[in-house]
């Protein structure tokens, strides 16, 4: 058996002469917990569907659970679980009357119906609320309902298209006690999402922009040595006002809002810290505090993109 659950080769996904997704490579092992990040319009729900075997690639290869994306997509549909961030649960049917249609549609056997409905019911709390309109649940109620109705044919993996999207903080952390349970019990995890805090529980990351895969790492190796620039932090008053400033000062790559501070990107912390100083010193602004830090998951992200852009923009200036 291959210890790989999702595989990819060079996958492409075309519509006329837009590319969604450019050349995707990638290996999920059995039981992993791998988030794909990126931007709207990135090439992620693309690439789910192609998983999914909702849409034909246009190019590569790949497979899930063994299954071949291009030839055996019925076999994948049986074979794994998807959850999007609408739930695709139906409001106007009690608790018990969605577990039982999505019984049906898995085509669980007869026999195991009851075990499976108890199992949702325990694993989402609900043995209280069976006969509620599920339209009447809170957010994160729904949720856990929502994920138990992917789980009734106990796929091996499961697919997560922005799942907490919309549910309070709470509810999102015990939603990812419960993708703990599922992936130390084998089963391995493919989640889109767009909180940085969320990525952080995965086991690895893939981060996607444009249709193409730009890092592929853990969370900390993305903070590592995948971090293309340095970040410096800045404390100072009027941090929204300060921060075109900042972005102005020579050295400076990218300048973002991080609370109340200004994270910076550049090649070089220690040289820019100066010149930093002056021109918003100059500019009227007090500087409380400013050091080099480790980047976080999102100074990440931002790194990258604007790394990519940069070399998208040499590229095509190379060709003029």
């Amino acid at each position: 058996m291959s210890p790989f659950a999702v595989t990819l080769h060079n996958l492409e996904r075309r519509f006329g002469d837009f590319i969604a997704v450019n050349r995707v490579s990638l290996d999920v092992k059995r039981g992993e917990i791998f988030g794909f990040l990126g931007p709207n319009g990135a090439g992620k729900s693309t690439t789910i569907r192609m998983l999914c075997g909702l849409l034909e690639p246009s190019g590569g290869h790949g497979s899930v659970v063994g299954f071949d994306i291009l030839t055996q997509r019925e076999e994948i549909k049986r074979s794994i679980g998807y959850m999007s961030q609408k739930f695709s649960l139906y409001d106007d049917l009690t608790v018990e009357e969605n577990i039982d249609f999505y019984s049906g549609i898995y085509g669980i056997p007869r026999a195991k119906k009851p075990e499976r409905k108890t199992w949702v019911l325990d694993m989402a709390h609900l043995q209280d609320h069976r006969t509620t309109q599920t339209g009447m649940l809170p957010g994160g109620w729904k949720q856990r309902l929502s994920l138990g109705c992917a789980l009734l044919h106990e796929p091996q993996v499961l697919f997560l298209d922005e799942p907490t999207s919309g549910v309070d903080p709470l509810s999102r952390r015990t939603f990812w006690d419960l993708i703990y349970q599922l992936a130390g019990q084998g089963v391995t995890v493919f989640v889109t999402t767009h909180y940085m805090e969320e990525a952080e529980y995965c086991d690895r990351l893939g981060l996607i922009y444009r249709g193409e895969l730009v890092a592929l790492g853990t969370p900390e190796e993305m903070k590592g040595h995948l971090m293309v620039d340095q970040v410096l932090r800045v404390s100072c008053d009027r941090a929204h006002e300060a921060l075109e400033v900042a972005a102005a000062v020579e050295g400076a790559r990218d300048a973002v809002l991080f609370g109340r501070d200004i994270h910076l990107m550049t090649a070089d912390a220690e040289a820019l810290a100066p010149r930093l100083r002056l021109a918003l010193s100059a500019a009227g602004f007090q500087v409380e505090s400013m050091e080099r830090i480790t980047p976080s998951l999102e100074d990440v992200f931002v790194s990258l993109i604007e790394a990519r852009d940069r070399a998208d923009g040499d590229q095509q200036e190379f060709k003029a």
